[in-house]
This record gives structure tokens, C-alpha cells and sequence, in this order.
């Protein structure tokens, strides 16, 4: 018998392998992976708020807050949180029974606080459930931190549904939480959806939700509602723009095949890439007009082209260095970093969230900051959200909605666990169905 060379062998395992299922390089990268995520899923376990269980806004270890919001929980902080727990699980950070409490506390916390049409507040005041204005006329309803929030609903639900009596009560909950969700309100009634809506000023803010940015997320699961469900011509209307959300527009020659919302320039921050995909997987993902892949994919490279040309001279910038602009707090309160505002801020988030989509710039990253950056840059709940080497900035605070992100996408990274309960979710499956996308099953 002919023996066959042993290269051949390896070439047949890598063609028969996803990308995602390839070895995720060595033990030094995999104890490296562990340590990011484990001490970055503390701000959602030790630094939760105490009677609710859910996410603080924010943690600033100098202790100065603004507005008095120490005790202030965020929704779609708390979301990310919720999903990093049940990572947290799997990771054998915290045992079963302890995520199962938890579970029962920020559930049975969410089902009591005030909701509007079954959509939450950005907002609310931790110790009494009171919803906290997040801005004028802001002070109810806000879908897409509830888009956020319901992503962790169906993932726990699917976690859990097959579990013990305990654990199916808490899935039953989760949907629960879920299907009173009425989406179809905030269409007021048209072909868009919008942001935000209270019995005292309704629609009054008239921010209709349009692609690109980090919202495509309400649109999926509006379509998917069980209870309250969009119809297909509000997504094509609303989110597509009748397919004006294609374009030709490309930086650094590389095509953002989505037309970015961005205020100044071309391409907005790098957490639109992150946000809704932390349950919905990009890998893909299409619609009738674009390839949420190639634009989440596309996003990050420009990032990292952007950081290798480094037009401002920045200290630290490069591929192998410090990469990715996004909203974060900056050295003159807080921006919402992007390639054409950049203020020499880099947010760890960014190049950490982004993994599935870069993994080896995105792991040279966090190697660079542990070989130099170390101490002005980790904390007791992971990287701090944002510095400065050019300015000598090494603020040591927090964000919920940052911290989340970089857990949940480390994980879809290393085994995709997150976006299999998500996108395994029969109603998920269905609403995709509905809006004709197609999808990497």
C-alpha cells in the first residue's frame, strides 16, 4: 500500500475545516484569550449593581462620576453582560448554580422595572428601578438598547430550555421577556422604526433607524417577533433605504460596501461592527443588497490600514501596535472615534471586539499592550476603555457597553458559542427567512 505524505493528510483537514475551526494557535495565545476574558467579565460579576444584578453604566476607579450615576444600570450594557455570563459558565469562570442565580436576579428585576410597549429605557436607577432621562425627551422607550437586551433574552432561553425545572423556568422568563416586546410600535405606524418612544413626548425625537451603524439588530429581531413582528417592507424601507444603504464608497481601496451613517467622513466606529453581531453572526450574512461580512470584515481592515498609515504620527499606532477607533471616553470627555476624527485615542475595545474578523492583528494588539503598556492600561475588570500614548492619557475607567463587547466576541472567536444559540433560535431562523437574507447555516 502506497503510504500517502503526511502534508496531504493536513492539506484534506484544512479544506474540510471552517475557518473558525481551525487550531486557535498556540497554549501561550489560549492562556492569553483566558486571562482578557476572565478579568473583563468582573465588571459584570463584581461590579455589577447589587440589587438588580445588571451592568453599571460605568466604573471609574477615581471614584468622580457625572451626574451621580454610580448605581445608574445600563440596558444594553446589561445585554452584553448577561451574554458574558453565560461564557463566563462555559469558560468554568463561575460555576453553573452561580449563573443561574444571577440569571434569576437581573430576570425577575427586569420583568418588574417600567417598560414602554414592552421596549426598556437606556436607563435606570439600579437600588429603585426608576427609569433615569438619558437625555431630553429620552426618558422612555429606547428599542435599540432593548435590541441589545434582547439578544441576551433568546440566548439564555436557548441555553436553558432543554435544562432542569430551574433552568427552564428561567428560560420560560427570558421569553417571556421577550415575545412582550412590541416592535411594532415604534414604526408609528410607517416604514421605519424608530429610536424612541414615551407616553409623554411619543415620537417626539423623530430619529428614524437607517443603515449603516450599529442597529441592524432591531430591524432582525423585529422581523422575528413571535408576538409583535414588522413586516418585510419596513426593513427594505427602513434599514435599506430601498437598497441606498449599497454603495460604491471605498478607503484605502478597500470597499465599506455598507454606507456608513458617519457624521464627518465615510466610516463611522468600529463598534457598529460589534454590537448587533454579538449574537447575529456576520459570516454570510446577506441580504438583497449587501454582505454583512465583507462589511464588518471590510470595517476592521480599513481600522488596521488606517493605524499602518498613521497620517498623525500617533505614538503607538500600527497594525502590531495599537489599532481601532471607536466610541469610547477620549481625552476631552467622550467622541466617537473614527478615521476621520481622531483624536489619537486608542479604545482596546475596538481591536478586542474585533477578532473574529482579525485575529492576528487583533491578538498582536493585546500582546503589545501587556508587553508595554501594562500597568497603565489593565485593571481589576480587564483594559481600561480607552488611552493615549501621544497625550500620556491613562484614564483608569470603565464602560459597560465597551467591557461587554470584548468577552462575547473573544468567544464567537474561539467557538463561536454565542452566535450558535442565537442564530439557532427558530424565530431567528424565520425572521431571516422573512427578509430574504441568506445566511451560513
Amino acid at each position: 500500500m502506497k503510504l500517502i505524505p503526511s502534508y496531504i493528510f493536513i492539506l484534506l483537514f484544512l479544506i474540510g475545516c471552517k475557518t473558525t475551526d481551525l487550531p486557535k494557535n498556540d497554549k501561550q495565545t489560549e492562556e492569553l484569550l483566558n486571562k482578557i476574558q476572565r478579568q473583563t467579565f468582573k465588571y459584570f460579576w463584581e461590579g455589577a449593581e447589587p440589587t438588580s444584578g445588571l451592568a453599571r453604566e460605568r466604573i471609574h476607579l477615581d471614584g468622580v462620576y457625572p451626574q451621580n450615576d454610580k448605581d445608574v444600570i445600563t440596558i444594553g450594557g446589561s445585554g452584553f453582560g448577561l451574554m458574558s455570563i453565560l461564557v463566563a459558565e462555559k469558560r468554568n469562570f463561575i460555576q453553573s448554580q452561580e449563573a443561574l442565580e444571577r440569571f434569576k436576579k437581573a430576570l425577575n428585576y427586569l420583568d418588574k422595572i417600567p417598560r414602554f410597549k414592552g421596549a426598556y429605557a437606556h436607563w435606570y436607577d439600579g437600588p429603585t428601578g426608576k427609569v433615569k432621562a438619558f437625555g431630553n425627551k429620552d426618558d422612555g422607550g429606547d428599542i435599540v438598547e432593548t435590541a441589545f437586551l434582547a439578544q441576551s433574552l433568546i440566548c439564555i432561553r436557548e441555553y436553558y430550555k432543554n435544562g432542569s425545572p430551574e433552568q427552564k423556568d428561567i428560560a420560560l422568563l427570558a421569553h417571556k421577556l421577550w415575545k412582550e416586546i412590541d416592535w411594532a410600535h415604534y414604526t408609528n405606524r410607517s416604514n421605519v422604526i424608530f429610536w424612541h418612544w414615551s407616553p409623554e413626548h411619543e415620537f417626539g425625537m423623530n430619529h428614524p433607524i437607517q443603515g449603516f451603524d450599529e442597529c441592524l439588530i432591531t430591524y432582525i429581531l423585529a422581523a422575528s417577533s413571535p408576538t409583535f413582528p414588522i413586516d418585510k417592507q419596513v426593513y427594505v424601507n427602513g434599514w435599506t433605504r430601498n437598497g441606498k444603504i449599497k454603495t460604491a464608497i471605498e478607503k484605502y481601496n478597500i470597499p465599506t460596501v455598507a454606507k456608513h451613517n458617519a457624521i464627518q467622513g465615510e466610516v463611522g466606529p468600529l463598534f457598529w461592527a460589534h454590537y448587533s453581531f454579538l449574537g447575529l453572526n456576520p459570516n454570510g450574512l446577506k441580504d438583497d443588497y449587501v454582505d454583512y461580512g465583507k462589511v464588518v470584515k471590510n470595517h476592521t481592515r480599513i481600522n488596521i490600514a488606517y493605524a499602518d498609515d498613521n497620517p498623525n504620527n500617533y505614538l503607538g499606532y500600527g497594525p502590531d501596535k495599537g489599532w481601532g477607533l471607536t466610541a469610547s471616553y477620549s481625552i476631552n470627555g467622550y467622541e466617537a472615534h473614527h478615521p476621520d476624527n481622531d483624536k489619537g485615542v486608542i479604545s482596546p475595545t475596538a481591536a478586542l471586539s474585533s477578532m473574529p474578523y482579525s485575529p492576528k492583528e487583533s491578538i498582536a494588539f493585546a500582546n503589545y499592550l501587556f508587553q508595554n503598556l501594562e500597568s497603565k492600561v489593565w485593571g481589576p475588570y480587564g483594559f481600561y476603555d480607552a488611552y493615549s500614548e501621544t497625550a500620556n492619557w491613562f484614564p483608569q475607567r470603565y464602560l459597560a457597553i465597551d467591557q461587554g463587547p470584548i468577552i462575547v466576541m473573544i468567544e464567537n472567536y474561539r467557538s463561536q458559542f454565542i452566535w450558535n444559540l442565537f442564530m439557532n433560535a427558530p424565530e431567528i431562523k424565520e425572521g431571516l427567512k422573512k427578509l430574504n437574507f441568506q445566511y451560513n447555516k
